[in-house]
């Protein structure tokens, strides 16, 4: 065996480079060794001094906190109890809280009510089934009895996954803030897909006309909104959160501006659109403007908060009898895809209209389609319901 001393603290053995240093005296009564010794994993002198003196400095830090931590105590009159090594990057002490705030305070700027109570949600979960451990005693096992734990609180699949996905993002923000050496145990969990998971199913172009045809008849702002759904195939929390003056009835081709307010975030970039107004969606837009309100619907949304979620409930509620089993508000966002595809409109049209994202590198080029080109397709799919006066005649 060869010994290369100095102040970096490195030997080799066979080969390979190992660091060695003692455990200072004042401090040997804590740990169960007087010496740190660990294999640096490399044949190479110099990555053996870098990695070495990298030790040494983390081991200088960790140790002098220690001894701060005996003064402290000493002042306070708390004795010490024994614990294990730890190199001061591991954050012992760092908590599924701690992490949580970290998150938080970096991540939450400009974020509204949801983000912060979601993100807390999800980490009160992972404390519940891990009893609470620190973030470095979480081992990759313990991502399956996670996923289990979720199963079992009767999440669907695709609740689990974003669970996880909220989860990864928090305790990965963690580990790099605090600079911790340690695998992000939420990264690559296998998560089965439902069983017995209902597809969401279009809504049948009889059953959607006679929908609207109700809406024409109760005429209320709840039926406004679905109405509003139904030709546009907007996400329910993109027209929630619209203000009238989103609404433009005076352009040659009616439209909804769908952009960002601080009550309403959107779901991704595309969803900043234009969204051609025809059929029903023209009618629903026609009585939010001359109701004269702020807001579109001002029952779910204000300055404060767009509720979106109270809007799904009220909404799913009166249409499950109207609609097939399977069918909820979110399925006219089906229906229009099926119905653009039925009058052969381009995909990518198709994605232009309804704000969703288009694959591919050239997709990212230009400006895409205008308005014009959009409201030439949407007419195609609408059929003037009868009796019912329209302000726009279909194609």
């Amino acid at each position: 065996m060869v010994w290369t001393r100095s102040p970096v603290y490195f030997y080799q053995r066979n080969d390979i480079y190992y660091f060695s240093r003692a455990v200072p005296r004042d401090l040997q009564a804590r740990f169960n060794k007087r010496r740190v010794e660990v294999s640096l994993k490399t044949k190479s002198v110099d990555k053996a001094r870098s990695l070495s003196m990298t030790l040494s400095d983390r081991l200088e830090r960790y140790w002098d906190s220690l001894r701060l931590e005996q003064i402290h105590s000493r002042e306070l009159g708390l004795s010490l109890v024994n614990t294990d090594l730890r190199p001061s990057g591991e954050k012992a002490s760092l908590s599924l809280d701690d992490a949580l705030r970290c998150y938080q305070s970096l991540k939450g700027a400009g974020k509204g009510d949801l983000f912060f109570l979601s993100s807390s949600r999800n980490i009160g979960y992972l404390k519940d089934c891990l009893e609470n451990k620190s973030l470095t005693m979480i081992e990759t096992g313990d991502s399956g009895k996670f996923r289990d734990y979720l199963f079992e609180r009767g999440l669907s699949s695709s609740s689990v996954k974003r669970v996880f996905s909220s989860i990864r993002a928090i305790v990965g923000l963690a580990i790099k803030e605090n600079g911790i050496e340690i695998t992000n145990p939420f990264v690559g969990t296998f998560i089965p897909d439902d069983q017995n998971r209902k597809r969401r199913l279009p809504v049948p172009e009889d059953v959607l006309t006679e929908l609207q045809r109700i809406c024409f008849d109760m005429d209320d702002e709840p039926r406004w909104l679905i109405a509003l759904l139904s030709d546009t195939g907007m996400r329910l929390a993109e027209a929630v959160g619209l203000l009238s003056d989103d609404i433009n009835l005076d352009d040659c081709n009616p439209h909804i501006k769908l952009q960002e307010h601080p009550w309403r975030s959107l779901k991704t970039r595309s969803s900043i659109r234009e969204v051609p107004l025809v059929g029903a969606s023209l009618w629903a837009a026609e009585r939010i403007k001359n109701s004269g309100n702020e807001f579109a619907f001002p029952k779910y949304c204000s300055k404060a908060k767009c509720n979106s979620n109270s809007a799904s409930a009220a909404l799913n509620k009166w249409l499950k009898p109207r609609v097939p089993d399977g069918c909820v508000v979110h399925s006219f966002r089906h229906s229009l895809r099926d119905r653009l595809r039925e009058v052969e409109c381009p995909s990518d049209v198709v994605d232009a209209v309804g704000g969703w994202s288009t694959e591919g590198v050239g997709q990212s080029y230009g400006r895409g389609y205008g308005l014009e080109v959009k409201m030439r397709w949407m007419k195609a799919i609408v059929s003037r319901p009868i009796g019912v006066s329209m302000s726009s005649e279909p194609m």
